[in-house]
């Protein structure tokens, strides 16, 4: 009996080493595009500087930097990477197919005049899969730098598209770059657009980077729906002011200038509450 129970228990004992051996190489180890890792929002009251115009050493008492996708992480600290996904920087436009270039019943590309960035077209499946197959490389680009996390700014485009898209194309698209930026590793953040903050959420977006939420009355929006993982931007000192007093506990808060600028040019600013 002794013999016969032994040799039936080494087989099940192989079989269940190999089955771990699998799982764990799909689960991953590591940031990289398809590595599969496990991902973390960022951290709570940590203290946090928008970079994207430029990155610079962060202060002492910062924990969470937002840095543009053509720069690299701040050593030590939680990172989100910037990258422009549901518009085009003006000096890219070229390089995008002109059928992925949103385009009104004149044929004139749609605009976002603030930035004169042209607004990429994800009002059918097949050009949101085609869109995403351009900025998904960013995202993955991200992780394999070390980034921690990933912004995918103007979310809220569909309001710029003179009722050319909706909210059920930004909500469709951003629901491929939650899964492109969980399969790099990356915790995947939602760009303002507050009345988008529960539905993103139910996508499995993990946090919010809300800009003017004080001035504009809406970081409770946010709070509410990614449980206070929230960092904020204000662009005045009024707004600072708001969301100081009335989240300056809960949510972390920075005021920059309008062109987020490094220290030293003309225009910068940087505070917090």
């Amino acid at each position: 009996m002794a013999s016969r129970d032994t040799n039936v228990l080494i087989p099940v004992l192989i079989t269940a080493l190999l089955s771990s051996l699998v799982a764990g190489c799909s689960s991953g180890a590591g940031k990289g595009a398809g590595g599969g890792a496990d991902w973390s929002p960022p951290p709570r009251h940590a203290g946090f500087d928008y970079q994207i115009g430029g990155a610079y050493p962060p202060a002492k008492d910062v924990g969470v930097v937002s840095r543009d996708r053509a720069t690299r992480p701040a050593p030590g600290l939680y990172n989100i990477c910037y990258v422009n996904a549901f518009q085009a920087q003006p000096d890219e436009r070229d390089a995008w197919p002109d059928d992925l270039l949103l385009r009104d019943q004149n044929g004139q590309v749609v605009v976002d005049r603030d930035w004169d960035e042209p607004l990429l077209d994800i009002g059918t499946a097949k050009k949101r899969e085609r869109v995403a197959a351009r900025v998904g490389p960013w995202i993955d680009g991200c992780a394999d730098h070390g980034f921690d996390a990933v912004e995918p700014d103007n979310y809220d485009s569909y309001t710029r598209s003179k009722g050319l898209l909706s909210a059920r194309d930004a909500k469709a698209f951003m629901a491929l770059l939650v899964k492109r930026g969980h399969r790099a590793g990356l915790a995947v953040g939602q760009k303002n657009t507050a009345e988008l903050a529960s539905a993103s959420r139910q996508l499995g977006a993990d946090f919010a980077v809300a800009e003017e939420c004080g001035a504009y009355d809406e970081c409770g929006v946010y709070a509410e729906a990614f449980d206070d993982r929230v960092v904020v931007i204000e662009y005045t000192d009024a707004g600072l002011r708001k969301a100081c007093r009335a989240f300056g506990r809960r949510l972390d808060i920075v005021r920059r200038d309008h062109d987020v600028t490094t220290p030293g040019s003309n225009g910068y600013v940087r505070r917090t509450c």
